[in-house]
């Protein structure tokens, strides 16, 4: 079993509340728009990271990670992208990816939305964690963390990290 954190768009920011949920976990999943490398830094010497490079990151993170990037994790398929769209709205370049690789969970950011949705077409769950960072038009502050067992996703909870506006400790 592994228990897995995942985030997106901190937009160079993290804090104590992060690092802290970070703790928890045995992997990290970052669904891109890291912003400064040292989120990726602080969260590493937490747990193992896995990430993709989202449309802020600059050519260094670019170099670091991908795109895209296509794992198993207990058995389980997974499919993390920055700009994916969701169920009934994926591009077409995403409906390719998810037919090639036809992952379990496919995961992506970019809209600083949460959402959390069955996809009966691609046979997977859609997962976007929102944004960790503070900045955006979000209004909340969100992570989601969840296990995997087998092949099995069990005890998902969404983490509300607060306010986008109310920052009660520095970041980087």
């Amino acid at each position: 079993m592994k228990k897995i954190l995942l985030l997106s768009d901190s937009h160079s920011y993290i804090d104590n509340n992060i690092v802290n949920h970070a703790k928890w976990s045995d992997e990290i999943w970052h669904a891109g728009d890291i912003g400064n490398i040292k989120v990726i830094d602080s969260l590493k010497k937490q747990s193992l990271v896995r990430a993709v490079y989202g449309n802020i990151d600059n050519h260094l993170t670019r170099k670091i990670y991908p795109e895209n990037i296509f794992f198993n994790c207990e058995g389980t398929s997974v499919l993390i992208t920055h700009i994916g769209g969701y169920p009934g709205k994926y591009s077409k370049r995403v409906q390719l990816l998810l037919s090639k690789h036809k992952p379990k969970i496919f995961i992506s950011g970019h809209s600083h939305i949460l959402k959390i949705i069955q996809d009966k077409k691609f046979n997977l769950l859609y997962i976007n964690p929102g944004a960790s960072g503070i900045i955006g038009f979000h209004k909340k502050r969100t992570m989601v963390r969840f296990e995997i067992d087998d092949t099995e996703i069990k005890n998902l909870f969404v983490i509300d990290l607060g306010n986008r506006s109310y920052i009660n400790e520095d970041g980087l």
